[in-house]
């Protein structure tokens, strides 16, 4: 390994979840008066946490979300997840090819939720107590901060970390934060893989892997 420690992204790079994420999304909207497509959240929301998608959402209606809109969103996410709800493939294998090197989750998930998937995926072991979580943050990504937070937390230079990464808008955030970026091409929601590793190098990623053998070529 030519890193001191690998640092992930979530939803989309260890979690199957963003085609359930961007479903719930997209039907909570559109319950609440805000017409929305499944590709319009993927094209507008995805990478970013709650606040800044959330200043997205009303600044796009020009009015604000009702003020129960986050709780009847996670009820009706959560029955979307209950069902078939996995990791991406070829994490739990990688994660376990990595032996004792440190590792650290970085993500704009709320932190509840990714203790929860985590759990049902039995991989909560493999990152303890280093879960970071934007959610809450004023500052998420593209900005650098979730992945320094990071990188304190296992106490490692930016430099000497690995980022994966499947978003765009995470994958600016890694590479503000110094490390080298992996976009990660492996989950349910990448349609077109090749036009995804392309938008991916665009914003700057160091590589492109479009499956957890290909990640473990540049670790």
């Amino acid at each position: 390994m030519r890193f001191a420690a690998i640092i992930f992204d979530f939803d989309g790079v260890i979690a199957d979840s963003e085609v359930r994420a961007n479903q719930s999304l997209a039907e909570s909207l559109t319950a609440a008066g805000m017409p929305t497509t499944y590709d319009e959240c993927l094209r507008d929301y995805y990478g970013h946490n709650w606040q800044e998608t959330q200043r997205r959402i009303e600044a796009r209606f020009g009015r604000s979300l009702p003020a129960d809109f986050r709780e009847r969103h996670r009820e009706r996410a959560r029955a979307r997840f209950m069902d078939g709800f996995d990791a991406v493939p070829g994490a739990a294998a990688f994660l376990d090819a990595l032996g004792p090197m440190p590792r650290a989750i970085a993500s704009s998930s709320r932190a509840e939720y990714i203790d929860w998937a985590l759990g049902l995926f039995g991989l909560g072991h493999h990152f303890g107590e280093h879960v970071y979580s934007a959610d809450g943050w004023d500052r998420g990504k593209p900005h650098p901060d979730i992945y320094l937070a990071a990188a304190n937390g296992l106490a490692i230079d930016p430099a000497r970390c690995l980022a994966i990464e499947d978003s765009p808008i995470g994958a600016q955030a890694a590479l503000a934060a110094g490390m080298t970026v992996v976009g990660f091409c492996g989950a349910g929601h990448i349609v077109d893989r090749a036009a995804h590793g392309a938008m991916l190098r665009g914003v700057g990623v160091h590589h492109v892997a479009h499956s957890y053998d290909e990640v473990l070529r540049h670790a």
